[in-house]
């Protein structure tokens, strides 16, 4: 573990350079994916397109020590089930902070500047199942961060979703009625501590939820649906939601407390309206928007600290009870290629791919061209509960090339998903190997990678076998 003087040292350092940097562009990396790059090969990914902020979801060690020495700045974060236990034990916050934190800071460490207290810990369909945690667990990690000389540098703060406010208007924008006092309380700790609010943003999801939904007001190019709320006239979904969390601050006396975005993006697959050109006109539109310093009608000239961009990959082992979209948010694939042209207003132009990344043998499992394939249901449900099949549903990139075609795509995500194993694309018989390249139009047939780690996130399929053999008895049945 580094010594105190040297960690007190760089953080110094650190911090004297925080007071000059301007709000940034960052990004949410996580990492419930079935193939996966290396954290080195990531690192270089953010670097080359001068990404300087990350967040992360927990405190991953392999990620972590790939961020040391980077400079990135980054945002840990303590997963809802471990709120219980730190809000209990001084002593499990003390090692939390000691073992996630501490040990990766110091001369050519990690720049860890955030530690995110549960995510969305009050978000109304946990009916309240983390809400009495997070007020101890804030305390309990403040004590800790204090004991380690940190307190002046890491900030906490609680990441909530959009939900936790709500208005008919932005400017009458108030807090849940069950969450007012605790929100009081969080803020005021917060604010005490110099931290911001961190709330996550989707425009996608009101467009997704709510078929009268205007679609041109969930994007920055202008709509014909604007809002009018007094002498403010708002034009995009984006500020409308966060001039009401402005108003539910302002309510509760912290009209002026520091804003960070999460969480914002677009999917480009999984559903109707997500698609690699909807989110390459929603990002552009939204970096533009905040890096024009504009502002809100309640802030005006004052856009967000910063925004954290959902996401960076794609994440295939991600649960799909939200919606198939759910695993397609990347601005990068798996294998960190830029699915579409953006510009993050770094000064690096459009997205640069990850480089030296090491493929698996092109080549593919598909189904046999002149094969009795009616008896392929259960060989489907075994392919889909371990690989990712949701571009295969209504909405998706790959429901349109036809039966064999979808049966082919599942045999192959298999396929990949195992590493290429011959075995793994029998299929009773069904499949076969193949050379040709099958993907189709905008239905990319993957080839894995040769350092993913797959069979981790194995686990992480099973609870959703019942769901899937459900979704596909359906999708036979439509067949």
């Amino acid at each position: 573990m580094p010594k105190p003087n040297s960690i007190m040292a760089v953080l110094a350092i650190w911090s004297l350079s925080a007071t000059v940097a301007e709000s940034g562009i960052g990004v949410n990396w996580g990492t419930v994916s079935l193939h996966k790059l290396s954290p080195p090969t990531v690192v270089d990914l953010l670097r080359e397109n001068k990404i300087g902020k990350v967040k992360m979801f927990d405190a991953d060690p392999d990620v972590l020590k790939g961020l040391m020495g980077s400079g990135i700045q980054v945002m840990v974060g303590i997963p809802n089930e471990m709120l219980g236990l730190i809000s209990s034990s001084a002593g499990a916050s003390d090692l939390w902070v000691q073992k996630n934190v501490s040990a990766y800071l110091g001369k050519g460490g990690a720049n860890i500047r955030y530690v995110a207290v549960g995510n969305e810990p009050f978000l109304s369909s946990y009916s309240g199942q983390f809400q009495s945690y997070v007020i101890p667990a804030l305390m309990n990690l403040q004590q800790s961060l204090a004991k380690a000389n940190l307190a002046g540098y890491v900030k906490l703060v609680v990441p909530c979703n959009a939900d936790a406010y709500e208005s008919s208007l932005p400017s009458q924008g108030a807090f849940r009625p069950e969450l007012t006092d605790i929100m009081t309380q969080i803020v005021s700790l917060l604010n005490s501590n110099g931290s911001p609010f961190v709330v996550n943003i989707y425009p996608f999801l009101s467009l997704y939820g709510n078929s009268d939904f205007p679609q041109d007001y969930a994007f920055f190019e202008g709509t014909s649906h604007a809002v009018t709320d007094g002498s403010n006239v708002y034009y995009n979904a984006f500020d409308g939601n966060f001039d009401t969390l402005v108003a539910a601050l302002s309510k509760i006396g912290y009209g002026q407390m520091p804003i960070v975005v999460g969480e914002v993006g677009w999917p480009t697959d999984g559903a109707f309206g997500a698609n690699l050109t909807a989110a390459r006109v929603f990002n552009q539109g939204l970096i533009n928007h905040i890096l024009s310093n504009k502002g809100t009608p309640l802030r005006p000239g004052d856009p967000p600290m910063d925004i954290y961009l959902f996401s960076l990959f794609d994440e295939g082992a991600k649960s799909i009870l939200p919606g198939n979209f759910e695993r397609h948010w990347g601005i990068f694939s798996f294998d960190g290629q830029a699915k579409y042209p953006l510009d993050l207003g770094l000064g690096n132009g459009r997205l640069k791919n990850a480089k030296d990344v090491q493929y698996l043998p092109p080549r593919w499992c598909v189904a046999k061209p002149s094969t009795d394939l009616s008896a392929v249901v259960n060989d489907l449900r075994i392919a889909c509960s371990a690989a990712d099949c949701t571009t295969l549903n209504y909405g998706g990139s790959c429901n349109a090339i036809g039966v064999k075609g979808n049966i082919s795509y599942a045999f192959n995500s298999y396929y990949q998903l195992q590493k290429q194993d011959s075995k793994s694309c029998n299929f009773d018989g069904l499949g076969m190997i193949t050379f040709l390249d099958p993907s189709i139009g905008e239905c990319r047939f993957v080839v894995g990678l040769t350092d993913s780690s797959a069979s981790s996130f194995i686990k992480h399929r099973r609870r959703f076998i019942a769901w899937l053999w459900i979704s596909w008895g359906v999708w036979i049945f439509v067949l």
